[in-house]
């Protein structure tokens, strides 16, 4: 990943720039001391202390003032979240608001980006988003960004079947009109859509609504005490909001794929994992990256084993599982809705703003699992065995443990579809020869089905 290039300059009070191990924040002149001063309130260090804000060494650099922060071990984008992720960071979103209030500060600023992963915990990283508050206003003016990036793409997912993947182009969330337009009548009056869809885009289309210029858009005063418990009020509000936002966990082909697949006996299962089980034993990975995951039963096990995971899979319904089996069995393992043979690219000004899929991926990880996920890019993505080992040599540092489906197992006829003079060079001698390049052949397990395992070191 590119180090040393400015990842964020839109907030006028500072830039971020990402070193090796460290990302470094620069405060533009004029900001320093309302920065240096928020550092030093005791609730900055409460979050620290709670690791929902990272720490923050304030350097003099001369002409400036530098903040350094320890890096998040993998950044990622709310279009590669699952709704329950999009959910969590917004709840720590207005946690974070409410608490901030209470101390005479205000968030200015309130999106998705601001926020990270460490596993299942979600990390404000954004120091400059809080603020002096005017103790008499009653207003939350980033409450249309936090509805437009947090909670019209919940709705958005619940109400019409938008992925939030689709929010990848909208770097400040959806407008209220665009669901509107997309509702029924009936969707339109619901409660939950009135108030935060309908009633908004009419007003939009009303000429005589009040303009920015006009009496009624001049800030409000109250009494400190009111204007503080109107905040606090609707705050909580939003959040159960963003809570019945949510949707519901929706059925999939694959999210119970692990427990229903008949072509796996239990005993099939059983050695499959005891063979990855002793790998991770004698590989010792520190950071792996699960490829085509599911709902995170051999991630789950590399966590037990003591890494650090990255969980890839294409289809969001099981990482929303995932997700859920994460946090509900404590590990270590951040789901992410990708599809590692379309990955996302960089975006925004210059293609700089964001790192592509694979830029964050490279050259990061002790071991690769590609287990039941090899079929699946030969015969849906047509990607040729030379390569997919290019690609995962690119991904790992040291092994990568892949399982091999022979063409006469039920998934591959079935992904075949007929196919089979174009597919019928494929075996397991075709792939160990087109990993021998870069990778020796460390461990090899057959299961009673047909499939094996090979745990590949490079060389």
């Amino acid at each position: 990943m590119r180090a040393g290039s400015p990842v964020s300059f839109r907030d006028p009070a500072g830039s971020v720039r990402l070193d090796a191990s460290t990302v470094r924040r620069r405060i533009q002149p004029g900001f320093e001391s309302s920065t240096l001063e928020f550092l030093r309130t005791a609730l900055f260090q409460e979050w620290v202390g709670r690791g929902c804000i990272p720490p923050a060494r304030a350097m003099d650099c001369g002409n400036f003032l530098e903040l350094e922060h320890p890096r998040i071990s993998f950044i990622s984008y709310a279009w590669e979240w699952c709704p329950a992720q999009l959910r969590a960071a917004a709840e720590l979103t207005l946690d974070l608001c409410r608490d901030a209030i209470a101390a005479g500060y205000i968030l200015k600023d309130a999106i998705p980006a601001n926020v990270l992963f460490e596993g299942t915990r979600p990390v404000f990283v954004d120091v400059l988003s809080f603020e002096k508050r005017e103790s008499g206003c009653p207003l939350w003016l980033a409450q249309g960004q936090f509805v437009r990036s947090f909670l019209l793409p919940l709705l958005a997912q619940r109400h019409l079947g938008w992925p939030l993947a689709a929010t990848q182009l909208r770097r400040d969330g959806y407008e209220p009109g665009a669901l509107y337009a997309a509702l029924s009548w009936l969707q339109r009056l619901r409660p939950g859509l009135l108030s935060t869809i309908t009633l908004p885009t009419w007003l939009e289309a009303n000429p005589n609504r009040p303009r920015a210029n006009s009496r009624l858009a001049k800030p409000m005063r109250q009494r400190p005490e009111i204007a503080t418990a109107v905040l606090l009020d609707n705050l909580a509000r939003l959040r159960r909001r963003v809570q019945r936002a949510a949707p519901p966990l929706p059925p999939s082909q694959w999210s119970d794929y692990t427990t229903s697949a008949h072509h796996y006996s239990a005993a099939d299962h059983a050695a499959k994992q005891a063979f990855v089980a002793r790998a991770l034993s004698e590989a010792r990975p520190q950071n792996v990256l699960d490829l085509g995951a599911n709902t995170g039963t051999y991630s789950g096990l590399a966590a037990a084993h003591g890494a650090r995971v990255v969980a890839i899979d294409r289809e969001p319904t099981a990482v929303e599982q995932l997700w859920r089996n994460a946090q509900t069995e404590g590990w270590n393992v951040l789901p992410l809705a990708a599809d590692i043979a379309r990955p996302t690219p960089a975006l925004g000004w210059n293609n700089t703003e964001t790192f592509s899929l694979l830029e964050r991926l490279e050259g990061k990880f002790d071991l690769v699992l590609l287990l039941a996920l090899m079929h699946h890019l030969l015969l849906t993505d047509q990607i040729p065995l030379e390569q997919i080992a290019q690609l995962t040599a690119r991904l790992t540092r040291k092994h990568a443990l892949v399982e091999w489906i022979p063409q006469r197992d039920p998934q591959f006829q079935f992904l075949l579809r007929g196919r089979d003079a174009l597919y019928r060079h494929l075996d397991l001698d075709g792939m160990r020869t087109a990993f021998n390049p870069t990778f020796r052949v460390a461990a090899q397990c057959e299961l009673a089905n047909g499939r094996t395992l090979v745990l590949f070191e490079k060389r």
